[in-house]
């Protein structure tokens, strides 16, 4: 099996047959498993803690089993392990590969899944989901896990996947940070960036103040201290009356609260803040080409728009760049979604103005449209856009009071897939914090919520009772609150296929809409002399267009065309050529259909004389940059066999 992918892609980007490879390259030794090492140290600079403070958390299969199931989330390794295993199983339909390395090395996999009798998968319309951007964020990989073993299994059992995979190409990538994902579920750190080093707050130093876990449970809780009196005017946090058992913490404004919070940890170099320049700190999902912005202190004046954790320049890294280059080298693809979690929300472009604004109205519709059919499917709350109704999705900040007001969010995936690149693309949010309704009818899904559900459904174990520390340098501490990982950031594992399933289920239904150009007749008519008449009739079966209007504004996607091509041979020589295509009479006897809409059929007309011979052999093409090509023979007069 090879898949070769453009040479000008810099980054590791290898073709590799399983049959070809006895150790997977998954099992390749990786830093954290120096066991002389104190620090975690990539390329020779220091980040992070040790790996050897490694926690084995109950919600998490470090080893691959017998049988795929979610109850559990799963680690890098053992995803690695299942998509190994289903390319041996399903050759016919799989091609996995390389697309990549991270910034440790790893190898990032994917996997294009299309029947390879029907054609090549770039012959097809595809769609592309990803996971695992935000290293931390790993329902979003299991969802795109779940997607996977869904189509393979039900391949050639159910009609409608079968005519699927058949007919179109669809692109996996269930982790595009492994680096992080790997730090995430093997220790107590929850970064949520890349594991590059990076000066989190200005101050010249690299990752020296992570948080740590200081009672040894293997979580990164929270810590909360009660204000003495000369620190009132800066406490920040109240008790929230709301939770009669003195649980909740409230954020307010500096001087109007009686507490202080902060994550498990301390101030490790002194500066008074605690855990603000943990492992890494780059953030993938802000790292895209399409209105990016330098991080901040990046901007020089001082008075413009800057974007936390963009990076040194857009698709510096080469996680994000591999999936830009992927989809630039693969046109393609019509639908995209690169998830994350918590909100939870079906997440669209415009991340920095309003729809209305500034996309085109057939454009926005079909959004609107996807919007509106991903409620139905998975029940979140929310759908719409960044800018506005991400930002607005709460009538007011819930510290400040201030009435919340749209706002830009830079160099985001959204953008770049709409903007830059022509396609619906969502940055869908799974899971919603356990705040699974809206008990107290106030309108906003927040903490109270979500410990009324603990309570409730999830048998209390989402929160964790405050308990006395006596903190290294605070003194007398308590630590508490919720599970940072399997409850806040993820769902208990219990929840995990519901979410998982839900949200593969609606990329599927976006991907069942795909263009797709069909050849529905070619008719020969032999008219006077010696010429013919062919006539092609195609039409758009899918529910897409062949191209959305930004697509057709930033020429990503060249219009439909029909080519009739025959042997250089006979065609050479001009009027001493046997064979004569004289409509279309443009010079590359292309005919031009423009961009074809769903249920649109269009038709085009070939007329061409043959000089000399009886007959000929051609060749008709259909070339559709997103619906599809489509290659089929024709003969012309009684061609001896």
């Amino acid at each position: 099996m090879k898949k070769i992918l453009p040479v000008f892609i810099t980054l590791l980007i290898a073709t590799f047959s399983l049959a070809q490879t006895p150790t997977p390259l998954h099992q390749k030794v990786w830093p954290e498993s120096d066991s002389d090492s104190t620090w975690y140290t990539v390329k020779g600079q220091r980040h992070g803690v040790s790996f050897f403070a490694q926690h084995q958390h109950p919600e998490v299969q470090y080893e691959p089993s017998e049988t795929l199931s979610f109850d559990t989330y799963h680690t890098v390794d053992v995803m690695y392990h299942w998509y190994e295993k289903w390319a041996k199983e399903y050759p016919d339909i799989v091609d996995l590969y390389i697309v990549a390395e991270s910034f440790e090395g790893r190898p990032i996999y994917q996997m294009t899944i299309t029947n390879k009798e029907t054609g090549k998968d770039t012959d097809k319309p595809a769609a592309f989901f990803e996971g695992g951007r935000h290293s931390g964020e790993v329902t979003s990989s299991e969802s795109v896990l779940w997607l996977t073993k869904h189509l393979l299994e039900n391949y050639g059992k159910d009609e409608a996947l079968t005519n699927l995979i058949d007919t179109k190409a669809i692109y996996l990538r269930p982790q595009n940070n492994p680096d992080g994902s790997n730090l995430y579920l093997h220790t107590a750190q929850r970064n949520r960036s890349t594991v590059r080093p990076h000066d989190n707050d200005r101050d010249g130093l690299l990752d020296e103040d992570p948080e740590e876990d200081l009672d040894g449970d293997g979580i990164i809780y929270s810590i909360r201290r009660k204000a003495t009196e000369e620190e009132l005017d800066k406490a920040n946090y109240i008790i929230d009356p709301r939770d009669p058992k003195g649980r909740l913490m409230k954020p307010v404004l500096p001087g109007k609260g009686e507490w202080f919070v902060y994550s498990e940890g301390i101030d490790n170099d002194g500066d008074g803040d605690f855990n603000e320049d943990g492992i890494g700190g780059l953030d993938l999902h802000r790292n895209y080409p399409e209105n990016w912005r330098p991080d901040v202190g990046g901007d020089l004046t001082g008075r413009g728009y800057t974007q936390y954790g963009a990076g040194a320049f857009p698709m510096s890294e080469n996680e994000s760049k591999s999936v830009v280059m992927w989809m630039l080298t693969h046109p393609n693809i019509s639908v995209a979604n690169s998830m994350d979690t918590r909100v939870p929300m079906h997440l669209r472009p415009p991340s920095t103005s309003k729809g209305t604004d500034r996309m085109y109205p057939e454009d926005l519709a079909l959004y609107e449209k996807y919007d509106k059919m991903g409620l139905e499917i998975t029940g979140y709350p929310w759908a719409g856009d960044v800018y506005e109704t991400y930002m607005t999705r709460y009538p007011e900040n819930q510290r400040t009071g201030d009435p919340s007001k749209p706002y830009p969010l830079f160099g985001h995936g959204p953008d770049f897939g709409y903007f830059y690149f022509g396609a619906i693309w969502y940055g869908d949010e799974l899971w919603n914090n356990g705040a699974m309704k809206d008990y107290n009818n106030d309108g906003i899904y927040d903490d109270y919520d979500a410990i009324r559900w603990d309570d409730e459904e999830n048998g209390s174990r989402g929160f964790k009772d405050w308990a006395s520390f006596d903190h290294p340098t605070l003194g007398e501490v308590e630590i508490g609150g919720f599970h940072p990982k399997f409850f806040s950031q993820n769902g208990p594992a219990w929840q995990l296929e519901k979410w998982a399933k839900k949200q593969a289920l609606f990329n599927l239904a976006m991907t069942m809409e795909l263009p797709q150009i069909t050849l529905d007749d070619v008719s020969i008519k032999k008219l006077k002399g010696n010429k013919y008449q062919i006539d092609v009739k195609i039409s758009n079966s899918g529910k897409l267009p062949v191209a959305l209007k930004q697509a057709q504004l930033v020429k990503i996607v060249k219009e439909d065309r029909l080519v009739l091509s025959f042997d250089e041979n006979l065609t050479k020589g001009y009027e001493q050529a046997k064979v004569t295509i004289e409509t279309p009479e443009l010079f590359d006897k292309t005919i031009y259909l423009g961009y074809t809409e769903p249920g649109q059929a269009k038709k085009g007309r070939f007329v061409v004389t043959l000089n000399g011979i009886d007959g000929a052999k051609g060749i008709l093409k259909v070339l559709s940059t997103r619906g599809g090509y489509i290659e089929e023979e024709i003969i012309l007069g009684s061609v001896d066999e």
